[in-house]
């Protein structure tokens, strides 16, 4: 039994934010039960998004609302709370965050007072001061990104079909994705062969009339599945007329023209920014302490280092890799996040018990990559594998991987039925301006872009 009433708090809805809150749910069901433990979940969104499904969402592969996990639906136990914490006083215990209601009601920003802290708000994207960037590309770490793109490409398509002028023409059909990390080459596969699929219902456009480029700033793409591996991807992405190019660097997009480090100029409407990801600002707004990365200093215990009653997991925490010597640190992905979350979860609840903390332990086992439908690579266990095998693997670890039995039973339909039929093509890019059409009719002044999202 806990020796007191304890009020925990979780920042952040995502791969941790969810599972350690799922884990507390478990372990700490009779203390919840007796009101001896409150658990509130701090999230601006109210769904988890199971990030490794975003390239099939875009790709019309999954239905985008079997991507995420409704919070409140999973979380029955906790009080969730739609807002973004600003600012964490931990000598205090308070925590400011604002809602979806502050800005009405006029107040100003609340606090939420809490014993235990678990800090999970992820990672942002990483950007550069890039000219044009801000104004001309779009991420992929979202599932409204991922919607908005697949829309934006058909979009493209249509606008190539129809224009007379070859400019204009050219320009629609050049994709640009920069970052050769797992986001940048799933998505550009996926969304290439998507958009393969859909030239054959295009009666003045053909495959070969995409140009598709992958930008990297290193010597290769993919590096979580190994030398060999990466060459391959690199090697069957050519094939398919994807230009790949190392060692650039994007300089500017402005105007809706790419120009590239190695003096190459593209003229574009579509820029997507893959490269890289960064630690949450809400980090910085805190007293707690970060290493030189900006990640919170952590344990092999999944503490704050120095700082009781404060944990962390995921890309917020520099977590220290036991199997791999002294020194070096977990990778932040979605593998590592889910055991660190459960670890958390069991930790917390062995705290408030007074019981012994155990230590975070996991060895690296490989990744898989998907290039496509029945395209991909991997690099498991020391075994190497690629194409329809590596896909299929791809497919199947991740249907392991997604939360709750009604997400993967629903996963699992759609991919049936995707095997069954035929594509769908279309695009919704009216859903980005749903009132346009109205505004229209009741006599409004019409946005500059009614229809899309170019």
């Amino acid at each position: 039994m806990v020796k007191e009433r304890a009020r925990i708090l979780i920042v952040g809805g995502g791969y941790v934010g969810m599972y350690t809150a799922l884990r507390l749910q478990r372990q700490l069901k009779p203390e919840l039960k007796r009101g001896e433990v409150e658990i509130t979940v701090v999230s601006p969104d109210p769904y988890m998004t199971y990030q490794p499904f975003l390239p099939e969402a875009a790709a019309g592969s999954i239905s985008p609302r079997h991507v995420v996990v409704p919070l409140r639906r999973v979380l029955d136990r906790c009080r969730i709370v739609i807002g973004e914490v600003r600012s964490i006083d931990h000598a205090k215990r308070t925590a400011t965050l604002t809602t979806l209601a502050t800005e009405e009601e006029g107040a100003g920003a609340e606090q939420l007072t809490y014993d235990e802290l678990v800090l999970a708000p992820g990672s942002v994207s990483r950007t550069l001061p890039i000219p044009g960037l801000a104004d001309f590309a779009i991420g992929f770490k979202t599932v409204e990104e991922a919607i908005g793109l697949r829309n934006h490409v058909i979009e493209q398509m249509d606008i190539a079909s129809s224009t007379r002028d070859p400019a204009i023409r050219d320009a629609a059909l050049t994709f640009v994705f920069v970052g050769g990390g797992y986001a940048g080459v799933e998505a550009l596969g996926e969304l290439e062969d998507m958009a393969r699929y859909t030239a054959r219902y295009y009666h003045n456009l053909k495959p070969e009339d995409m140009k598709w480029i992958l930008v990297e700033a290193s010597d290769r793409i993919l590096p979580e599945v190994g030398e060999e591996m990466g060459r391959y991807t690199v090697s069957q992405l050519r094939r398919r007329n994807i230009e790949v190019r190392l060692e650039t660097r994007l300089n500017s997009c402005a105007d809706r023209v790419a120009v590239l480090s190695d003096g190459a100029r593209f003229p574009t409407r579509t820029v997507v920014w893959t490269a890289g990801v960064k630690p949450h600002p809400v980090l910085a707004a805190t007293d707690l302490p970060l290493n030189e990365r900006g990640r919170l200093t952590c344990t092999p215990r999944l503490t704050v280092d120095g700082v009781a009653h404060a944990w962390a997991a995921g890309d917020a925490a520099a977590v220290p890799d036991v199997t791999a010597g002294p020194g070096k640190e977990t990778a932040p992905n979605a593998q590592h996040a889910v055991r660190q979350a459960k670890l958390l979860g069991d930790n917390l609840a062995h705290t408030l018990r007074g019981e012994p903390l155990e230590t975070y332990s996991h060895k690296y086992v490989g990744s898989v990559a998907s290039l496509g439908l029945h395209k991909g690579v991997a690099y498991v266990y020391g075994r190497k594998l690629r194409g329809y095998p590596a896909w299929f693997m791809h497919r199947v670890y991740h249907l392991s991987r997604v939360p709750t039995f009604n997400r993967k039973a629903r996963v699992l339909a759609e991919w049936t039925l995707a095997g069954l039929f035929k594509r769908e093509i279309v695009s919704l890019g009216s859903l980005e301006h749903p009132r346009a059409e109205f505004e229209l009719a009741a006599g409004g002044k019409p946005p500059t872009d009614p229809k899309g999202s170019s």
